[in-house]
């Protein structure tokens, strides 16, 4: 008999999941998602980059899977003909305060085998970036840009040609599970499988409550906001641009992208989103908020990095603050430069109850269903390798 497998959530690691059980042929798989396309949420609202492992925790699941799914994103690209370009990144300390953290990079760089990466001298930093500014920096000429949401759609073509389904507007309402099976109720229908995985991203632990499973970690949004660069000032990048990351904030910080397109975008900042798809100060859940406020972790967390938040909120706010960050890393860059806001983007970070948040890949398992807890980047480059972590890991299935 045909195991019955159903996926929440049509983003590219659900599909990927999806694609990885339909390749094998012995499954009858259906992804559910509540919006009306794929990747609607995180996977078509980010900065397109395939990441090369610079920063990970060496030996921990995102350094892994990173370096898997990097040359699972590149293969996949080829096969099906989809935008891949290897523009580079470019990792800049602005001062000699910076440098010891650009250091401890490379020593993990090292560590995580991260293809060509190379400590530059000045001349040959300008050489990669003519306009960037800095006293030391990190070259990863293997760092590419791709179209994610193009990277899923084809995902989801994959699924249905394989005798899959794709299910569109369908929310998931109710979860009842047991050993054997779970009954779930969504805004079209109900549908039954023999087992179930969860990749809800903004929403993973409100399916998580329907499953039963434990209210930690839960979902604290937050929103990064990008600015287009002038068309006739995309000259200023060659590639990518990327800040030393301070290692007590959970975040890169602005830097600049050459997108897959030959677009510029600068950012993402990283501000505490109002609801959790807040991609917009206007856009308020006063559920979400309270939630968040009343959650046990959130004083520890104001408490830890109210200051860092601060800086972020006002330059969302204010757009010279904004400038003025990222014009320490490219001198010649004018506030005329930075044209208007382009789509935000919402990260779901996972937030544990003492205020910690969770910096690594997350599953739960609760009876036949398989909750993804926590995937943040780089979970859009390590889709593929998620997918097959879970499969090995989680179901018992070798792809």
């Amino acid at each position: 008999m045909v195991e019955r497998i159903g996926i929440v959530g049509a983003g590219i690691v659900g599909l990927a999941i999806a694609q990885a059980l339909s390749r094998t042929g012995d499954f009858d798989v259906t992804v559910l998602e509540k919006e009306s396309r794929v990747a609607m949420h995180q996977t078509g609202h980010n900065s397109g980059v395939v990441h090369a492992g610079l920063y990970y925790q060496p030996g921990s699941l995102k350094a892994e899977l990173c370096a898997k799914g990097r040359a699972m994103t590149r293969e996949y690209c080829q096969e099906h003909s989809l935008p891949y370009r290897e523009a580079g990144k470019l990792v800049v300390a602005l001062n000699a305060e910076e440098v010891p953290r650009l250091e401890e990079i490379q020593r993990r760089s090292a560590l995580n085998a991260v293809p060509g990466l190379a400590r530059v001298s000045m001349a040959r930093l300008r050489e990669i970036e003519p306009h960037a500014a800095g006293v030391a920096a990190l070259h990863s000429p293997h760092t590419a840009v791709v179209d994610y949401a193009v990277i899923a759609e084809t995902m989801a073509h994959q699924v249905r040609r394989a005798g899959g389904r794709v299910l569109l507007n369908q929310k998931v309402q109710a979860v009842e599970s047991s050993p054997g099976s779970c009954r779930v109720s969504t805004s079209g229908t109900t549908h039954v499988f023999d087992r179930m995985v969860v990749c809800a991203g903004l929403h993973s632990d409100v399916v998580a409550k329907l499953v039963g499973a434990s209210d930690s970690p839960r979902i604290l949004p937050f929103r990064g906001e990008y600015w287009s660069l002038a068309p006739e000032r995309n000259d200023l990048v060659k590639g990518m641009i990327y800040p030393v990351p301070d290692p007590a904030f959970p975040f890169l910080g602005v830097h600049f992208t050459r997108g897959v397109y030959g677009e510029t975008h600068v950012g993402p900042n990283a501000v505490p989103a109002l609801a959790r798809e807040g991609y917009s100060w206007g856009r308020i859940s006063v559920r979400d908020t309270v939630e968040s406020l009343r959650w046990p972790g959130a004083g520890a967390l104001a408490k830890a990095h109210w200051k860092m938040g601060g800086k972020e909120i006002a330059a969302s706010l204010f757009k010279p603050l904004y400038f003025k960050a990222a014009q320490a890393f490219i001198p010649e860059l004018l506030p005329s430069d930075l044209r208007h806001k382009t789509t935000a983007g919402v990260r779901a970070q996972a937030w544990s109850r003492d205020g910690s948040l969770l910096d690594d890949f997350a599953v739960d398992q609760v009876g036949p269903v398989t909750l993804l807890r926590n995937a943040p980047s780089p979970a859009a480059t390590s889709a593929m390798a998620i997918a097959e972590h879970i499969l090995a890991n989680h179901l018992g299935i070798r792809t």
